[in-house]
């Protein structure tokens, strides 16, 4: 396989309920050894180049058994899907028992064959690691509970939710700083040197079996997020930060593996800075689901070493379907918008096909959906026009109007440009249409120039001394965007 792309494109797989849907004409036993030339030759759409396999690890049973036993929970995967049956509930996929591929998947050959069967068709394999807990019936919790945030029985008495009592020792239960504590997982210690080494230890081990890997919030090990979390319960912060420590270590037995933190609250300069190649771009998702064009364009505004270590998505297993959270076509509007900017995108299985149902992570099985056809012929095409225009340089446009028409304010540009064609995005943020000209950045005088939108497929003459001088007009209906290729008559 060639080196690693600059903008890598990631299709996220939810493992277990796609092996499911599988198993109904493949047989109950199918693994993913198992399965077909077909299904990997149709797994990732075209313009993506890795997948990641969310949710191969061993699930936890103690994890499991408190799963089924919350009245919460189990509303919530009735929501989600109202046939229920009590086989569909496998467990959190992050309340991990071991790093090692579950069995119901067909265990460390069956992930080693998926990996070859991916590699063939150009595309890297990325898996999961928990690096803020572990489940309750880890073997660690019981061998090495000095690894953990301890507490004392006093602790325990005042707050039974937050810690957890095991072989004589009080130990808490996992959490971020802005929740309850997650009553299935233990919480590491992030400032404690074995944790650490052993950290590094298991993410090379899960290195040997993919070609990059995602840190679930990854933002709770910095030493200051630690340390305001648990106080004094975690002793005394350490001078080195625990990513650098453990990526560090990672790189000299991985060189070229692709490290992604998942990342909130604006840390992900930060985490950038530490060692992550790229980071969860939660900002630029919430700006495009709720906010305007100009919150974009602020957030566009950022340096380009920046931007170009950023994860672009519009869904994900932990955000509602775009289908449902963006109505009435903004979806497809932050669609071209994420796919078209530098840095890491990320596609969601079911994404593409329209569903609406947020699947919650415990579960097995995914429901019957409606196919959209038409949202997938459209991200079909924007995934491809996407791959064949990130290259070379970016550059954020603006856009002008007129005294009596201020709707050229919902409208973002920017351009690809190097060698011809050129590549012109504008979208319309709004759900109303917009007019403005949209000034160029290339010497386009003296010429007639053809525009191609590469989704629409429709194509447009200009003269070049009109778009030279007072720009490009457009005109886009509410969500509207064109994807050009720009090149001469």
């Amino acid at each position: 396989m060639t080196g690693r792309p600059p903008y890598p494109v990631i299709y996220e797989v939810n493992t277990l309920p796609w092996l499911t849907a599988l198993r109904e004409r493949l047989g109950p036993a199918t693994t993913l050894a198992d399965l077909p030339a077909r299904v990997w030759d149709e797994l990732a759409p075209a313009g993506t180049n890795a997948v990641w396999l969310m949710g191969v690890w061993e699930r936890s049973p103690a994890g499991l058994d408190l799963a089924r036993g919350n009245p919460a929970l189990q509303e919530a995967f009735r929501a989600a899907l109202p046939d229920l049956r009590p086989e569909d509930v496998a467990g959190s996929p992050y309340c991990v028992r071991r790093y090692v591929v579950d069995p119901s998947l067909g265990g460390p050959a069956a992930l080693a064959e998926a990996r070859a069967q991916l590699a063939r068709r150009g595309l890297r394999l990325i898996l999961d690691y928990v690096p803020n807990h572990v489940a309750p019936d880890h073997p660690a919790v019981t061998a090495h509970p000095d690894w953990f945030v301890q507490g004392t029985p006093q602790d325990l008495a005042e707050d039974p939710a937050a810690w957890y009592a095991v072989g004589g020792h009080v130990l808490a239960h996992g959490r971020d700083p802005y929740f309850a504590p997650w009553p299935d997982v233990v919480q590491l210690n992030a400032y404690s040197r074995d944790v650490r080494r052993v950290t590094a230890e298991v993410l090379g081990d899960i290195l040997d079996q993919c070609d990059g890997v995602r840190c679930d919030m990854a933002m709770l090990l910095t030493n200051d997020v630690f340390g305001k979390t648990w106080g004094p319960h975690a002793g005394a912060a350490p001078a080195e930060e625990f990513w650098p420590a453990v990526i560090g270590q990672v790189r000299r037995r991985h060189p070229g593996a692709m490290v992604i933190a998942e990342a909130y609250w604006d840390m992900e300069w930060t985490l950038q800075q530490q060692g992550f190649d790229f980071c969860y771009d939660k900002r630029l998702y919430d700006r495009l689901a709720h906010e305007d064009a100009e919150a974009v364009r602020t957030h566009l505004c950022a340096a380009p070493d920046y931007q170009e270590r950023l994860l672009r998505f519009i869904e994900n297993h932990d955000e509602p379907r775009a289908a449902a959270a963006m109505p009435g076509g903004r979806d497809r509007a932050a669609a071209v918008a994420i796919a078209t900017l530098p840095g890491a995108t990320l596609w969601h299985q079911g994404q593409l096909e329209g569903s609406r149902v947020q699947l919650p992570v415990f579960l097995a099985r995914r429901p019957d959906e409606p196919f959209d056809a038409g949202l997938d012929r459209f991200y079909r095409r924007l995934l491809v026009a996407a791959a064949a225009l990130r290259r070379d340089q970016w550059t954020l446009l603006g856009a002008t109007g007129w005294p009596d028409n201020s709707t050229h304010r919902d409208l973002l540009a920017w351009a690809w440009h190097g060698e011809l064609p050129h590549h012109l995005i504008v979208i319309n943020l709004s759900g109303h249409a917009a007019q403005g000209r949209v000034a160029l950045p290339w010497a386009l005088g003296g010429r007639d120039w053809r525009l191609t939108d590469l989704v629409e497929g429709s194509a447009y003459r200009r003269d070049g001394d009109e778009l030279a001088g007072a720009g490009l007009y457009v005109d886009l209906p509410p969500w509207g965007a064109h994807v050009l290729a720009v090149e001469a008559y």
